[in-house]
């Protein structure tokens, strides 16, 4: 696990003197009360490939904090392989890039989008691979209704309002890279089952080229959290630095939605 990750742990393990009403717990909640939604066949998320290289307009995207005082993450646009794309650097800590939209998962259900590991970036560092953390997320933020959660995990969600500069969404779905766990694998987030991990990619076979993945987040979410996901409200990319405590650097391109055809 990453230092980052360690501190999150840290973080949540503390304890909560506010309590907020149910409707208050997520930042989710406001977002789908304000937000407009989205029209469409395909809703584009992101359209780096649009923008300039070596400005720090990211089109709508911007900074996510996880936890104050973090060493933030370096996002900014730069052309490889013939367009722009986000490159991210992490050297300490890590932070997260993301956009605030609303989209219903049962309209535009399938997601798209593709990233790129070096290799140095997941075999590097003095003390071995770095294997706990993933080098690459891409999270998909969901509204639903607080009151439905057991008193388990409303705490929880109390805790991240309280500890974090942000606190929580309803629910997450993170996909990610592992270096050694099985693609396809859905595991839990340590600190709360509203934030599910799915594995799709593994190992370091494709490290260094360009992977395309899509992915049909209405039936990833009903797979993961077995019920009907509410409206997202937030796509985001996030890479940080090794669990090994070497840097990381990775790239992302354009995200999309549309519908199933």
């Amino acid at each position: 696990m990453s230092r980052f990750a360690v501190l999150l742990v840290v973080a949540l393990a503390g304890s909560c003197t506010t309590v907020a009403p149910v409707d208050e717990l997520t930042w989710s909640a406001s977002l789908a009360k304000t937000l407009p939604l989205e029209a469409g066949d395909t809703v584009p998320v992101a359209r780096f490939s649009q923008l300039h290289a070596g400005t720090s307009d990211f089109g709508g995207w911007e900074p996510w904090v996880v936890l104050r005082g973090n060493t933030p993450t370096n996002y900014h646009l730069v052309e490889r392989d013939g367009a722009v794309v986000v490159q991210a650097d992490a050297s300490a800590g890590g932070s997260g890039l993301f956009r605030k939209i609303r989209i219903d998962p049962h309209r535009t259900p399938i997601l798209e989008w593709r990233w790129l590991v070096p290799r140095e970036s997941a075999a590097g560092g003095d003390d071995g691979p770095s294997v706990a953390s993933p080098p690459v997320r891409v999270a998909i933020a969901f509204d639903g209704d607080a009151s439905k959660l057991d008193f388990d995990d409303r705490a929880k969600l109390r805790l991240a309002k309280a500890l974090t500069p942000n606190g929580l969404p309803y629910a997450s779905l993170l996909y990610v890279w592992m270096m050694h766990a099985p693609a396809g694998r859905i595991y839990s987030s340590p600190h709360t089952d509203r934030v599910r991990h799915i594995i799709l990619e593994s190992g370091e076979q494709r490290l260094g080229q360009w992977v395309v993945e899509r992915r049909n987040v209405l039936a990833d979410y009903r797979r993961a959290f077995h019920e009907e996901p509410g409206d997202i409200v937030g796509v985001g990319v996030m890479t940080d630095y090794g669990d090994n405590g070497a840097p990381r650097r990775a790239f992302y391109g354009d995200i999309t939605f549309s519908k199933a055809f």
